[in-house]
């Protein structure tokens, strides 16, 4: 297993060529002479010189993600209230959806008739798909965990469901996404040494059972990394999965309740010493300020509902902060939502406007702020992913928290 040292690589380049400004900027080398990585599917392409972050590109069967990257969730082959070709307009490069809820419903012999997901729900670029592990798990009531698969209650009509890491993998390659990800035990923040020690080697024997029987030759696998909050059960996980060998990495079990000092001090740890020619993935994260530090730390993919979630109830994210949109002191702001930004709801509409739409309970509120707010995350992760290449990422950070504030308004 390689540890990253990031005082052995090269300067970092400069310019993406997604630019869309003025600024010249120089071409990246060609995508057949990558500066570090053995698979052509991930290449890295600039590495700043006083932290771990790191620009890449990882190659799918349906386009180029640009990394860092954020994916926003479409749990249900959907982003909430918006078209793909809203998604297309902000810039997504890359969208989640999660195989356990698509296996309830609508089915995926359903979807696979249709063609595959991307097909099934109109995106024409990549999908990840979440094995459903985390949400089989946190129905503690309704399952039953063993060696061989867990078996369920369907939290939308009671029916027994039976699942192995085996069928998990073949109804991703039947879904089509690009990336899958392995079905995992994730155990809650909570579980004691032994029950989470339990979850990790059982994760990673399901690990080498999908990696078995996976075929799909255009589907990327990324294995997950388990062990809490303990770091030793987490290098464990690490140097298992590693062992088994897939196409990148996740970090699972964090932002799942425990507090934010400890899930921080788990990704500072472990993120580092991941395989530095693989791409890393920390699942389930974050705020604005999170993406800061895990960047830092050298993660590559991000996924999180806070952006659709925050927007349904009335809040919007800023580069100032967060700014409750609902409340009564906006009843006649006139300005947009972010005098920063530059998406079409805040170049078309006003505070008091959204604030009207929201507590007249029209569903056209929910679907401006959520276009906001995909477009916040989106844009923040590529301005950073900008400042990375140009050398300037510290000082952009120092920046950017000198201005955000984290409360709510």
């Amino acid at each position: 297993m390689k540890v990253d040292n990031h005082q052995n690589f090269p300067s970092p380049l400069v310019g993406e060529g997604e630019d869309g400004g003025n600024r010249k900027v120089k071409s990246p080398p060609p995508l057949s002479s990558p500066i570090k990585g053995e698979d052509s599917r991930f290449v890295l392409l600039a590495k700043d010189r006083e932290t771990r972050a790191r620009v890449g590109q990882i190659h799918t069967a349906h386009g180029t993600i640009h990394t860092p990257a954020f994916m926003p969730v479409g749990t249900q082959a959907t982003v909430k209230t918006l078209a793909p070709r809203d998604l297309e307009e902000i810039g997504a490069e890359i969208i989640l959806s999660n195989a356990y809820h698509l296996y309830i419903r609508p089915g995926i012999d359903i979807i696979k008739r249709a063609g595959g997901l991307h097909r099934f729900m109109g995106w024409a670029k990549p999908i990840l798909t979440d094995s459903g592990g985390y949400q089989v798990f946190s129905l503690a009531r309704l399952r039953k965990i063993t060696d061989e698969g867990v078996t369920f209650n369907s939290h939308f009509d009671g029916r027994e469901i039976f699942l192995t890491p085996e069928e998990v993998m073949k109804a991703q390659s039947d879904l089509g996404s690009d990336i899958a990800m392995i079905f995992d035990e994730c155990p809650p923040h909570d579980a004691t040494y032994t029950q989470v020690n339990e979850a990790v080697h059982r994760t990673i024997d399901w690990a080498k059972r999908a990696k078995r029987v996976s075929e799909n030759q255009r589907q990327l696998i990324f294995g997950i990394i388990q062990g809490g909050k303990f770091i030793d059960l987490r290098k464990i996980s690490l140097e298992e999965t590693v062992g088994i060998g897939f196409d990148g990495y996740a970090l699972g079990g964090v932002s799942v309740g425990e507090p934010k000092p400890e899930m921080e001090l788990v990704v500072r740890e472990i993120v580092p010493i991941m395989p530095i020619e693989k791409p890393r993935y920390l699942m389930g994260v974050g705020t604005p300020l999170d993406l800061f530090w895990a960047i830092e730390s050298g993660v590559d993919l991000f996924d999180c509902v806070n952006p659709t979630r925050y927007a349904r109830n009335g809040t919007a994210f800023t580069r100032t902060g967060k700014v409750v949109v609902r409340n009564a002191d906006y009843s006649e702001d006139l300005a947009p939502v972010d005098e920063h930004c530059n998406c079409d709801t805040c170049r078309n509409f006003s505070r008091s406007y959204l604030r009207h739409l929201l507590n007249s309970e029209e569903i056209l509120g929910h679907r401006l702020l959520t276009y906001h707010n995909v477009y916040f995350f989106i844009s923040l992760v590529k301005e950073i992913r900008n400042s990375i290449r140009e050398g300037r990422f510290a000082q952009f950070k120092e920046e950017y928290l000198s201005q955000y504030d984290e409360s709510q308004r």
